[in-house]
């Protein structure tokens, strides 16, 4: 089994076009085999929206813009490594609405469909994301809490959630 990364700060974003949401299927690390969307950690010294940016980039050939970023989610997941080490790493969740480029596979992200955002693969996605995502996609902003076991594979307890107006205070 992959060998399980500590991440403490990254971000998620979710193509929206037309009432559709652009999942890929990740190739590897934390959701391997599971339909997602683009994003991962937050390097160095980049804002969310810079990582968003390069994310969207690297990882589905698009170049996408801020003025159309839409933050909808602050998730925090609690992760339970095998070893025993536990982290939690904070995800800004965004969806974006507008970007250059037709999204292409890339050994990060493979077979790009996109899904009614009524008729998500939830239970081919991460095991959270059934939980906050449909909300989000209905228009809410939300704060979420996730506890993980180890591999990111299982649900330790029910997914947190408080709907916000906005992160000003987060």
């Amino acid at each position: 089994m992959q060998e399980e990364k500590i991440l403490l700060n990254a971000t998620l974003c979710f193509p929206i076009k037309d009432r559709k949401v652009l999942l890929g299927l990740k190739a590897k690390k934390i959701g391997q085999g599971r339909w997602n969307g683009y994003g991962g950690g937050i390097d160095g010294k980049e804002t969310p929206e810079q990582s968003i940016l390069r994310e969207l980039a690297e990882e589905a050939k698009i170049r996408a813009f801020p003025d159309f970023l839409e933050k909808v989610a602050i998730v925090d997941f609690h992760n339970n490594n095998s070893d025993g080490v536990a982290f939690t790493c904070r995800a800004h969740v965004y969806f974006v609405s507008k970007w250059e480029g037709e999204p292409q596979e890339t050994e990060e992200m493979l077979k790009l469909m996109w899904f009614d955002k009524n008729a998500l693969p939830l239970d081919e996605m991460m095991p959270a994301d059934k939980e906050w995502l449909p909300i989000v996609l209905a228009g809410k902003k939300v704060i979420a809490e996730a506890h993980y076991g180890p591999f990111q594979k299982t649900l330790l307890e029910k997914v947190k959630l408080r709907c916000v107006d906005s992160f000003a205070r987060v």
